[in-house]
């Protein structure tokens, strides 16, 4: 298979911003050229998902649950931190890790499945308890479901250690050369509110940014983002979110969802690409999001074209 190869920081800070003369044709030119990197991001993704590596990492994901939203509201309430949560035993046979001495498990409801009453529901031995009749078939010959829940305990993958767990690498690089300043000075002219917060004070989780309607009364969303070193990454994820600002609320559609986020990192490709970063490992992110990425990126060229074009005219008219 083939393998998407990203650049190195020191190979991304050789590419140059893109300008576009004050012309009669600016916008088009403009335009072109963003449709242009649109359709290079579409192609990366296309290969990413054909990669050794997004495969080998589909693999390792396709070993853990999907949490009801009860149980994954009971993980974060006793471990805010949780990424990767799975039993004892599976960490051990599954993935060659250990659960570190000491840790405190994360308590959840385990389905309990086995033979069950067709009247009932109930199984075999509360069914022998109960005043259900029942009696047409055999308890051997009942059909297995669903007969109630039992406290069980999952470790966090920081509880753990062992062998690694393949990752994607999906943060941009590169010399962002006050690009993070420069977002924050054209707030006003997207109509945003941001603010970089601290890692130990950060709320989300695993997410590197958020943007949230903070009430009916406000105006303008607010842009959360955690800090970090890599200022080209900071800077990628801020635009990532401002563009949520633009195109995305109360989307409530799974499927619609996916496809927003595409449009926001698709966003945050060309107008980092703009600024003379390199943003190719968004074809990680994407071709983990939505695996119909690359035919969503052409359906909604227009939307992230003009989307991205106004995010660069409002730090340029400000930096």
């Amino acid at each position: 298979m083939s393998m998407i190869q990203s650049d190195t920081p020191e190979q991304s800070s050789q590419q140059s911003t893109c300008t576009f003369a004050e012309s009669d044709s600016r916008d088009e030119e403009m335009h072109d050229q963003l449709d242009a990197w649109v359709e290079d991001l579409a192609d990366l993704t296309d290969e990413a998902q054909a990669s050794e590596q997004f495969q080998q990492w589909l693999d390792v994901q396709s070993k853990f649950h999907d949490y009801s939203a009860r149980n994954t509201l009971l993980i974060k309430l006793q471990c805010p931190e949780a990424t990767r949560v799975a039993g004892y035993n599976t960490w051990q046979n599954e993935f060659d890790r250990y659960v570190q001495k000491g840790e405190d498990a994360i308590w959840i409801w385990a389905p309990i499945i086995t033979k069950k009453c067709p009247e009932c529901g109930n199984s075999p031995s509360y069914h022998e308890n109960t005043d259900c009749e029942y009696d047409e078939t055999d308890p051997e010959q009942w059909c297995r479901g669903l007969v109630g829940f039992r406290p069980t305990s999952v470790f966090d993958i920081s509880q753990t250690e062992g062998e690694s767990l393949p990752e994607l690498e999906t943060e941009a690089h590169g010399d962002s050369d006050g690009l993070v300043e420069d977002l924050f000075d054209a707030t006003d002219e997207i109509g945003v509110d941001a603010r970089i917060v601290a890692p130990e004070e950060w709320e989300h989780g695993s997410a590197r940014g958020v943007c949230q309607r903070r009430s009916v009364t406000t105006t303008n969303p607010m842009v959360e983002a955690v800090d970090r070193e890599n200022r080209a990454a900071l800077a990628s994820t801020l635009i990532h979110e401002f563009a949520h600002a633009e195109l995305h609320f109360d989307i409530e559609d799974e499927t619609e969802r996916s496809k927003r986020e595409v449009e926001a990192e698709a966003v945050a490709y060309v107008v980092s690409r703009h600024f003379g970063l390199d943003p190719d490992n968004s074809a990680f992110y994407l071709a983990a999001w939505d695996g119909d990425a690359p035919e969503t990126l052409r359906d909604r060229l227009d939307r992230i074209s003009s989307t991205a074009a106004g995010l660069i005219d409002a730090v340029e008219g400000d930096s």
